[in-house]
């Protein structure tokens, strides 16, 4: 019963967080929206084993992944921030104000990946997956991995619309979400 009161928290966090999207399909919010929603019914799921058997395999992994995840979103963030020159001109009242860059950022960790901060997601997916890796729960570790690449996808086309060939040039040496594999 708490795992669908803690789902249920979590979810309406997440609407009022993608309320500005979540009727605007194919949007990048949206999948995002969704793909939150995946890892959020993760967490209701797991979180009563974080702690459990530290030194196991599955915990070992899940906190490596954890910590890769919040690595990327932090200097994603961070490289958002400072050299995308984020401005209110941007009209698109859909994205939230670090995504409304002016500039293409292509240093320091997209240099090498195209969506660091999805890129995390998807760590962060599979670390809390594996805190207590349960079949019935990979079903929502996978869906949330899709509407992540959905999200990309959408992400890339709304990239390509405001940056133009400069943006076409970016994503032909770079890869999507894992350096110099994918």
């Amino acid at each position: 019963m708490e795992q669908y009161i803690v789902f249920v928290i979590l979810s309406f966090i997440l609407i009022v967080l993608s309320r500005k999207t979540l009727f605007r399909l194919k949007s990048h919010g949206f999948y995002r929206f969704l793909c939150w929603e995946c890892m959020a019914w993760l967490l209701a799921n797991n979180f009563k084993y974080w702690f459990n058997e530290p030194l196991s395999i599955n915990q070992l992994f899940s906190w490596t992944f954890l910590f890769v995840g919040l690595y990327l979103v932090i200097s994603g963030a961070i490289m958002l921030k400072n050299a995308g020159k984020p401005t209110q001109t941007r009209t698109d009242e859909s994205l939230y104000a670090f995504e409304k860059t002016t500039e293409l950022v292509e240093t320091g960790i997209f240099h090498y990946i195209r969506h660091p901060l999805y890129s995390s997601l998807i760590f962060l997916t599979w670390g809390i997956l594996l805190k207590n890796p349960e079949f019935r729960l990979i079903p929502f570790a996978v869906l949330a991995t899709l509407f992540l690449y959905l999200t990309a996808i959408s992400d890339e086309k709304e990239c390509i619309a405001y940056f133009g060939e400069k943006y076409m040039t970016y994503r032909k040496k770079t890869k999507m979400f894992i350096p110099f594999l994918f």
